[in-house]
Parts: structure tokens; C-alpha cells; sequence
């Protein structure tokens, strides 16, 4: 019984917790947890399942009998990332993988790493089931639809189990990872300023993680950091530049978006001007997916069958460098970034287009949709995108 003692004061340690700490989680005194620490009591045995609760651990953990709980926790995860939940528009695998985390929380109860992927894998699975209602307020601007959003119970759980982990997380990354989520789900139902609060807690654009690694190295580390640095600056300017196109309805009345979506295209074809865009032809195939659907609504027809043919050519590209196990690029801003792939099997990204597009959906483009699929050329890309 020695050992236990000397076993919680480890996982204490580990956790940066206190003896008050403790001992006010549990409802008992500091010198009770220090009697145990040095073995000259033992706990109530009462009290075992809440201080393995507490610390995340079976009651053998505590007991010192298996060391294997972080690679459990690892074989866990990794079921929930083999679904590809993220590239996934279907939610059959809702079902599954939140039995799977459940479980696993029952046999690693107040786990962070479980935790956070179930809060995860929850707001995926509210996105994927009640959709995300937007539309365009009396002066045009892009507003939630709140009252939809509240009912949604999977961001509802969601939102209560990141905000437990970012009062209790010790691991830096859990609480970062739990500030996202919530930041987006607070927007999603019309609390605010708690959505502003929690983005303020992160770090400035400064202060990210891609500039210090930039700002940390030298020589080939250097160049290798700068240019990873640049192609994931170029796709998050894309998206939000998406994003401020879609925030105002006006935007729509002119040609504005069709120039600005071809210059986000650009900023990529100044990075890779070889033409060798790796991983980020997944980010050419929803800006031509989208800019199609504007040139179709501006009454660029042609253009707009010239784009779809654009994002299918990019979506067999993609095809190619993911079936192997490392993409290498090669033009001179970018030649020494290199990225780890799970290669080896047939991937198909060109038969999912005609569900994707136009990939974003505001303004509304039902319109749109029916009379472009109505043009025999649809028809024609379609059965290309299955070949």
C-alpha cells in the first residue's frame, strides 16, 4: 500500500495539482493526502474510483499495475481518425465513433485527450445532422440562425465538455484545440461576447505556432518552415477571403467575387508556379467548385464549365498525391517542404464533386443549381468526375 501512496503523489505531479488541490477535489484535508504521500495511511477504499477519476486513470493504473494507458488512449484515437471524419460529407459514422470515445471515457474517465476528441467529434457530428442555418439579415449581412442552432444537442454537449477542459485542461493543446470549438459553436448560437472572450485567449497572428517556428530556425529548417508557412497562410486567406465575399449579400450584385476568387487562385499559382501544388489542390478544387457557381449566376456560362473542368483536373491531381506516402514540392519558395501522407491505398476525391459543388452555399444557389445541372454539359462533367 506503500506504492499507492507514492503513486498519487506522482500523478499529482504529473497533473501540476497541489496537496489542497487534491485534497479539495476529494473532501478531505491536505493532511490526509500528505499521510498517504508518505505512506503513513492509506485512503478509504471508498475513495479509490474518485481519485482514479480524478486523475484519468483505470483503478489499476492507480494501483501501479499497467503502464499502458497513454497507448490505449492512442489505439482509441486512432479508430476515431481511420473514419476521416473531417473529409467526410456523410454522418454514418456518427454513431460509431461516439460509442467508441463513450467507452473509452468509461474506462479513462476525465481523459483530455478522450474528452476533447468526443467534443470534437460531437460538433462534426451536429454539423453533419442539423446543418449550420445561415441567412442574410433586412441590410445583407450574414447572420446565424440562433434559435435553430440551440437545439442542436450535439453542439450542446459539445459546448459543456469544452468548457469543463478549458478550466481544468493541463495539456496546452487540449485547451487550445477546446477554445476553437467553442468559439465557433458560442457564434453558432448568438453568444457573442463569449465567443470574442474565448477567441481573445488565444495567441495573435504573431505569436502562432507556424511564425515562431519560421523565427525559430535557420539554414534548409529555415527556408523548409517559411515556405510550409506560406502555403498554409495562402489556403487560411482563401477560406476567409470566401468568407468576407459571402458576409455581405451586395457582393453578388457585381463581378467582385468572380476577381477576387481568381486572385485568391493566383496567390497559390505564385507559390507553386511549377504547378506542383501537393496537398492544396483540395483547396483549388473548392475555389473553382464555388467559382463556378458565381460565374454561372453573373451569366459566364462558358466560364463556368472551364471551372468545373479546373477543379476535376485538381481533384484527380489530388487522387495521385495521396496514393503515395510523402508529397515532395518543388518550386523554388516551397522546394524544401515535404508532407507525410497515408498513402499506399485508391483514393476518390473527382466522383465526389457534383455533391460538393459549389462547396459553399450562400447566398442561397438553388436557383442556380437547378438551371445549371439542366445544361447538357453538366451531364457530360459529371459522368468525367466517375472515370
Amino acid at each position: 500500500m506503500i506504492r499507492l501512496g507514492e503513486r498519487i503523489k506522482e500523478l499529482r505531479l504529473r497533473d501540476g495539482r497541489t496537496q489542497d488541490a487534491l485534497a479539495g477535489r476529494l473532501g478531505v484535508t491536505a493532511q490526509a493526502v500528505s499521510r498517504w504521500e508518505k505512506g503513513i495511511c492509506c485512503p478509504d477504499m471508498e475513495l479509490i474510483p474518485s481519485i482514479a477519476n480524478c486523475f484519468g486513470v483505470t483503478i489499476d493504473e492507480l494501483f501501479g499495475y499497467s503502464c499502458s494507458r497513454e497507448q490505449k488512449v492512442d489505439a482509441i484515437l486512432a479508430r476515431i481518425d481511420s473514419y476521416g471524419i473531417k473529409g467526410r460529407a456523410d454522418d454514418e459514422w456518427v454513431d460509431e465513433c461516439l460509442t467508441i470515445l463513450r467507452e473509452g471515457l468509461t474506462e479513462f474517465p476525465g481523459n483530455e485527450r478522450l474528452l476533447l476528441a468526443l467534443a470534437d467529434t460531437l460538433s462534426e457530428a451536429g454539423w453533419r445532422r442539423y446543418r449550420e442555418w445561415m441567412e442574410y439579415d433586412d441590410e445583407g449581412y450574414l447572420k446565424h440562425r440562433y434559435e435553430m442552432h440551440r437545439s442542436n444537442p450535439y453542439w450542446s454537449e459539445s459546448i459543456k465538455i469544452c468548457e469543463s477542459l478549458t478550466g481544468t485542461a493541463q495539456n496546452s493543446t487540449v485547451f487550445y484545440k477546446a477554445i476553437s470549438i467553442l468559439v465557433l459553436l458560442y457564434r453558432n448560437i448568438g453568444e457573442t461576447e463569449k465567443a470574442i472572450s474565448c477567441a481573445q485567449r488565444m495567441p495573435g497572428l504573431r505569436d502562432s505556432r507556424e511564425v515562431l517556428l519560421v523565427s525559430a530556425t535557420d539554414g534548409k529548417e529555415h527556408a523548409a518552415y517559411t515556405g510550409a508557412f506560406l502555403l498554409e497562410t495562402a489556403r487560411l486567406f482563401s477560406e476567409q477571403l470566401v468568407q468576407g465575399l459571402m458576409a455581405e449579400r451586395r457582393h453578388f450584385e457585381t463581378d467582385l467575387p468572380i476577381e477576387k476568387i481568381n486572385g485568391a487562385i493566383a496567390l497559390f499559382f505564385l507559390l507553386c508556379d511549377d504547378g506542383n501544388f501537393g496537398v492544396y489542390h483540395d483547396v483549388l478544387i473548392k475555389l473553382y467548385l464555388y467559382l463556378s457557381r458565381v460565374q454561372w449566376e453573373r451569366g459566364y456560362r462558358d466560364e463556368a464549365f472551364e471551372s468545373l473542368d479546373r477543379a476535376l483536373f485538381h481533384a484527380k491531381a489530388l487522387e495521385r498525391v495521396l496514393a503515395k506516402p510523402e508529397h515532395r514540392f518543388t518550386a523554388p519558395l516551397v522546394s524544401h517542404v515535404s508532407t507525410a501522407l497515408d498513402g499506399g491505398h485508391e483514393v476518390r476525391i473527382a466522383e465526389q464533386l457534383p455533391e460538393d459543388w459549389p462547396f459553399w452555399s450562400l447566398p442561397d444557389c438553388t436557383k442556380i443549381a437547378a438551371e445549371i445541372k439542366a445544361d447538357p454539359r453538366w451531364s457530360d462533367w459529371v459522368k468525367r468526375t466517375k472515370e
